[in-house]
């Protein structure tokens, strides 16, 4: 029987191994990130057999509306090297697109595709950022959001720099049930932890990959902490089974 919901609020964030607090943890994951920032790309694509391209296109493409409203902001929030951010642009040619990640490395790596996307490029941490209150419409993170050391901190800050009736989506890895699930959990603590730190050379992200997810808030939890931090419309739409899926709410 899955635990209470109260229980679960308990999870603060990310705690990766060794870290003891809100601060090392976010300085672990940003190490982590600059350590894997020369091969991010090539094992994103590879270990997810090119499906995360496709979620990146449905969750930009599920916030076009609001991106082709002239003067459209959209902030991609620990964008990484930039490819939700470009699938943004993508359906948005004039909206003015801002990405924001705290691994230098990773954003030193995505530069050509900020440059050939015009897509601004800021080194920030996601828990302060240096944007001013209701600058964006939209507010999206892929992939990043679950790395956070204080979820309730994120939740807020994503909140504060929405414009009234501004759309937030957080695209993330879930743990999907029945045999889908059995099969993908297999892969995911087992195959993709070995493939991702042979190919990367480094020993650590892979294996705290899974271990992230698993102690991620199910989509039950993510949905109450959206509404309790002030969001309306809160929905969860899972992609591919259910092994990814995006969360969406409107400020």
């Amino acid at each position: 029987m899955p635990a209470p919901v109260k229980d679960r609020q308990q999870v603060i964030g990310a705690v990766p191994q060794g870290s003891a607090d809100e601060r090392s943890a976010a300085l672990a994951v940003r190490e982590m990130f600059d350590d894997i920032a020369p091969r991010y790309d090539l094992l994103n694509h590879m270990l997810s057999m090119n499906v995360d391209r496709l979620w990146w296109w449905r969750t930009a493409r599920s916030f076009r509306s609001t991106l082709l409203k002239p003067g459209a902001r959209a902030l991609d929030l620990c964008c990484g090297t930039g490819d939700m951010a470009s699938a943004l642009r993508r359906q948005a040619p004039g909206a003015e697109i801002v990405g924001a990640d705290f691994s230098r490395g990773m954003l030193s790596r995505g530069s050509q595709k900020f440059n050939s996307h015009r897509i601004e490029a800021v080194e920030t941490d996601a828990l302060c950022l240096p944007f001013q209150n209701e600058s964006f419409d939209v507010v999206v993170s892929a992939f990043g959001f679950r790395n956070l050391a204080n979820y309730g901190a994120g939740l807020r800050e994503i909140y504060r720099v929405l414009r009234p009736n501004g759309e937030a989506g957080i695209l993330d890895f879930s743990e999907p049930g029945g045999l889908p699930g059995k099969l993908y959990g297999f892969y995911f603590r087992n195959v993709l932890p070995k493939i991702g730190t042979m190919i990367s050379g480094v020993t650590g992200p892979y294996a705290y990959l899974p271990a992230s997810v698993s102690r991620f808030p199910s989509p039950d939890e993510m949905l109450e902490r959206m509404l309790v931090t002030g969001y309306r419309d809160a929905s969860w739409r899972p992609y591919t089974f259910g092994i990814a899926g995006l969360y969406r709410a409107r400020k």
